[in-house]
């Protein structure tokens, strides 16, 4: 069994190599230029991915709810190269803000290339308490905000063949303690976003979807909330930040970051006792 095992887990590992050897190359030159919106850009990934869009000369509009947090960020935008650099403060969790937000970039912008989703709202890391209350108001943060800008720029989207990128989590694949809430949003995600790609493809759409699947990253928040919890080792957000851009600007359907979230997401399947087993064990809890 342990033989197989091993044979089972390769077969998975070069499978996944050979799809990602088999890839489109990059060119950096294609996002010269660029319209692209940047959601939760004022820290961590959103920051990072406004940063590297800034050196290929892109014209970025960037969006999260701290006004002067997204000022300097635009600011030094403008410093590494960016054709344009705008930033409008929002609150994802408003009905109205989330649309107002895609207007915006599409005035300013003149139309969208990319439309990158990427905000979330804080949760708590903790045991689930019963507050139905806040996991309402974290769907309207991480989930339905992301359905309302998807479809507000959809129509932008296809008359320039952009792309939507969808920035999930390996959390959204597989359950976790002390995380309920936050991987309830990101299931619904990928069940969405998953379906929507289907539906792109039959109607034989110019707009391409990827969905980012992410593992531990070292984000201030997240090793904030981790910190003397668990030794699952965090990978650098300018790095994950890049992976995304290229995913995007490659219009391939999915990214697994870094590469094992591929493996271990399957396995989940595969061995589920094994998988929890693992995941139970990689915390420091006592009840």
């Amino acid at each position: 069994m342990r033989a197989f095992t091993k044979v089972l887990l390769a077969s998975i590992c070069v499978a996944y190599l050979a799809v990602k050897w088999t890839s489109p190359r990059f060119d950096a030159e294609s996002l010269k230029g660029a319209r692209v919106l940047v959601t939760g850009a004022s820290t961590g990934i959103g920051e990072q991915m406004a940063y590297h869009y800034a050196r290929f000369g892109a014209q970025i509009v960037i969006t999260a709810r701290r006004e002067k947090v997204l000022q300097q960020v635009a600011e030094k935008c403008l410093s590494l190269g960016a054709q344009k650099a705008l930033y409008v403060a929002a609150d994802m969790a408003s009905e109205s803000e989330p649309a107002q937000v895609v207007d915006f970039a599409l005035e300013k912008l003149g139309g969208l290339d990319y439309l990158v989703l990427n905000h979330i709202g804080p949760s708590p890391f903790s045991m689930w308490t019963g507050d139905v209350d806040h996991i309402r108001w974290l769907m309207n943060v991480n989930f339905f905000s992301y359905i309302q800008m998807a479809w507000r720029g959809l129509a932008a989207l296809e008359q320039s063949r952009g792309s939507l990128v969808i920035v999930s989590s390996l959390l959204g694949k597989m359950s976790s303690p002390f995380v309920a809430p936050y991987t309830s949003t990101k299931f619904a995600l990928n069940g969405f976003f998953g379906s929507l790609q289907h539906e792109l493809a039959m109607n034989k759409s110019n707009v391409s979807l990827s969905i980012c699947t992410l593992g531990l990253i070292d984000t201030d928040s997240a090793m904030e909330k981790v910190k003397g919890v668990t030794n699952i080792p965090a990978y650098p957000s300018s790095d994950a930040a890049l992976n995304i851009i290229i995913t995007g600007a490659t219009r391939q359907l999915d990214l697994f970051y870094p590469w094992f979230t591929y493996v271990v997401a399957a396995s989940k399947d595969m061995f589920p006792s094994v998988t929890n087993f693992i995941i139970q064990n990689s915390y420091t809890y006592s009840p």
